[in-house]
């Protein structure tokens, strides 16, 4: 009996699903250039560590207006064919296997009413109610136009890369779509955030903007980020602790989790991320900072070591940052009590101490049994 896999994910009031193995990354929403006007396919581009990526609004495929988006919300990235798409959601769920004889599609026009049936492959009930199953093939209805706006951009990009730094102050959006015909630089806004996220606060569009920047260090920033360390920022508890961005694989929040019966306390359980069981260990103890239950909706930080996948659940996700490792300062024995043999070193961040994790450590020397069989 063919099955197959979708990711479920919600945006207001509807519950969506798309193939996992679509599926490229998905990470918190970061500020994104916009595309004013609701009656393109897009909402605006991002540039995605140098790929410039469209991004599209699920309130796009409805009769309805946008709603604003706001600093919770996730972005997720599909691959169709050599385009990648942007999709702004709530918040990812889980994944799904579905037997294709579940889908249907007779039920499409009398369930969803505001939906052009271009944009559904199908829906399926689900154990929380019905599931829209998504085709990316519709999202992009103009992809000459879409493609063309693509290339100018990438082609900006390089322009920008291999010029010097005072040749390139004029921001992306106001210079990059002068020659589109199909989507005029009049629909362009360089406001993001009146647009889409109009009661963002001063601290959270700051957050919006240096997500951004992690995805695309400027180009005064990429001259030099040979010498910098890029950290994920996160919570626990009162503390902030920096992880090595490069062991980071995604962000996410716990969908679903099998207990483990028989495992050391740090073992929280399993979590199926679209299809890869991965283990979610808990920190804190070998921190010794106290610890906070674990449940559905928790957020996690899935790392790779060497061979050693796992989630870490943590109480925040701040943003990821770039630190001069010459900044770092070495540690002197007065964070003992936060398992100082477990950092690499401490610096400022927000007015707060940042310390930072070294991850191998803890893995290779912290006593954390993950990968055994119970």
């Amino acid at each position: 009996m063919e099955t197959q896999q979708y990711l479920t994910f919600h945006w207001n009031d509807l519950q969506y699903g798309i193939e996992a193995a679509l599926v490229q990354e998905i990470f918190p929403l970061p500020e994104i250039t916009p595309i004013a006007e609701a009656s393109s396919d897009l909402i605006g581009i991002l540039n995605l560590r140098g790929q410039i990526v469209p991004i599209t609004h699920l309130d796009l495929l409805r009769v309805c207006p946008l709603k604003e988006c706001t600093i919770n919300d996730y972005l997720i990235i599909v691959q169709w064919e050599d385009l990648q798409i942007g999709i702004v959601a709530n918040q990812a769920n889980e994944v799904i296997e579905l037997k294709k004889e579940a889908i249907e599609k007779e039920l499409v026009d009398q369930l969803i009413i505001d939906i052009d049936p271009a944009f559904i492959s199908g829906i399926v009930q689900g154990d929380t109610g019905h599931i829209v199953l998504l085709n990316p093939k519709t999202f992009i209805r103009q992809p000459d136009a879409i493609l063309t706006l693509i290339w100018d951009a990438q082609s900006q990009l390089e322009g920008m890369a291999q010029s010097p730094i005072d040749e390139v102050e004029r921001p992306l959006e106001q210079d990059v779509f002068q020659q589109e015909e199909e989507i005029p630089a009049s629909k362009i806004s360089s406001n993001f955030y009146d647009l889409y996220c109009p009661n963002a606060t001063t601290e959270e569009r700051e957050i919006f903007r240096q997500r951004a920047d992690n995805l695309k260090p400027s180009v005064e920033s990429s001259n030099v980020t040979s010498e910098l360390m890029p950290l994920a920022v996160i919570g626990l508890g009162n503390e902030y602790f920096g992880l090595d961005l490069d062991l980071v694989r995604e962000f996410t929040a716990i969908g679903n989790l099998t207990p483990i019966p028989c495992c050391p306390k740090h073992i929280v359980g399993n979590m199926n991320l679209r299809g890869e069981i991965v283990t979610l260990v808990d920190i804190r103890n070998i921190l010794n900072l106290p610890t906070n239950p674990v449940s559905l909706g928790s957020q996690t930080v899935v790392v790779q070591v060497d061979d050693i996948v796992a989630g870490l659940p943590v109480d925040q996700v701040w943003e990821m940052v770039y630190l001069n490792e010459a900044e770092m300062t070495p540690l002197s024995g007065v964070f003992s009590e936060l398992g100082e043999q477990y950092l690499r070193g401490t610096a400022f961040f927000q007015e707060k101490i940042l310390k930072v994790l070294d991850l191998a450590k803890i893995f290779t020397q912290g006593e954390l049994v993950v990968n055994e069989q119970a």
